[in-house]
């Protein structure tokens, strides 16, 4: 980490090293989403090294926080490009971000579904331990499974 003063203000960067240290991601996948514009482009010293101010770093919070939601990579780079477009494209990225939400939440309720089924059996199991026989109640299954 080193500090830059510019125009009376204390720019902060930090190395590619340190940002993978913090977000526990390579220096691989940082590169990877600044060559595809997941992040914009980061600012380099004279001899090529990265430096990641501020700003950069919330694009790269922005990108893990969005990728570990499940948000397809193309669906970040969009985004990005559109945020560079200025203020004109608040609804087109509102639109995006509402299709992002869809689509988690669109897998979230799949995992939901089959932890009600882990549930279900994990329920059938453990009566079985007590009792000694393995009974798959056709019902309860339907209960369990009818919000499918």
């Amino acid at each position: 980490m080193y500090y830059i003063l510019n125009k009376m203000k204390v720019v902060i960067f930090v190395t590619i090293k340190e940002v993978c240290e913090k977000y526990d991601i390579t220096p691989d996948t940082l590169r990877y989403y600044e060559r595809v514009g997941v992040i914009p482009e980061v600012s380099r010293t004279a001899g090529g090294i990265r430096n990641y101010s501020e700003a950069d770093i919330k694009w790269v919070e922005n990108a893990i926080c969005m990728r570990s939601a499940g948000v397809p990579v193309e669906m970040i780079i969009e985004y990005v490009k559109l945020f560079m477009m200025g203020d004109s494209t608040f609804e087109a990225r509102c639109n995006l971000l509402k299709e992002a939400r869809a689509e988690v939440e669109a897998v979230k309720k799949k995992y939901d579904d089959e932890l009600k089924r882990l549930t279900y059996k994990i329920s059938k199991y453990e009566e079985a331990m007590k009792t000694g026989v393995l009974n798959w109640d056709d019902e309860a299954r339907e209960e369990c499974l009818k919000n499918e």
